[in-house]
């Protein structure tokens, strides 16, 4: 998980409102490249989404839960086809997936939290929410973990991703400025698919990514 993250750079979070639109924007994001997709378990059918996204996704992608909050969350994601988990804290279905061998980005904000993360055996980790103290807190945090994989997620758009790279980002994890209304039903689907153009021309023209 951590290198397919690590070659895309990009991680699109799909915060659904139903099943259908869920499937239909990871199907969007699929057509124009975007590998690496989030779908948070706020969406009282997420583990039905992951199942239909994970059985349609591209051999070279991968699909992961977010939100994961308990041990049983862990293992229904897992079994709809979730390669990694994502947590917005430090909850013990961290320990419990890194365990049982799933890739996990646990949510952290403080140094303390990072260390705690890396003693866990997390590969990488999600600073969140990226969006209250911004780039230069990223940089900052950088200093006395230079070999941490940070992720930001909050506050990552069209106009910051590039100053969160520039701070020592190793990919960056979009919801709202990428998905748009694309997953609520009778969402714009084709602005989407503009959108995820639109990040992926940014990342690469800073060298990253694909």
């Amino acid at each position: 998980m951590r290198d397919r993250v690590e070659r895309e750079r990009l991680v699109a979070i799909i915060r659904g409102t139903d099943v259908e639109a869920t499937v239909a924007s990871a199907l969007t994001l699929f057509a124009e490249g975007v590998r690496v997709l989030e779908i948070p378990l706020t969406l009282d059918s997420a583990v039905d989404a992951i199942r239909e996204i994970a059985a349609a996704a591209p051999a070279d992608a991968v699909v992961g839960a977010g939100t994961v909050l308990t041990e049983a969350q862990v293992d229904a994601s897992v079994e709809a086809g979730a390669q990694f988990i994502v947590t917005p804290s430090l909850s013990t279905s961290v320990a419990y997936a890194i365990r049982n061998g799933v890739g996990a980005l646990p949510g952290v904000y403080t140094p303390t939290e990072i260390q705690t993360a890396l003693d866990l055996g997390a590969a990488a980790v999600k600073l969140f929410p990226a969006s209250a103290l911004g780039p230069r807190y990223l940089r900052a945090v950088r200093d006395p973990f230079p070999d941490a994989r940070i992720l930001p997620v909050g506050g990552v758009s069209l106009d910051t991703v590039e100053e969160f790279f520039a701070a020592g980002a190793f990919a960056v994890g979009v919801g709202g400025p990428l998905l748009g209304d694309a997953p609520t039903r009778g969402g714009d689907q084709a602005a989407l698919a503009e959108r995820a153009r639109a990040f992926r021309a940014v990342i690469s023209s800073l060298g990253l990514g694909r």
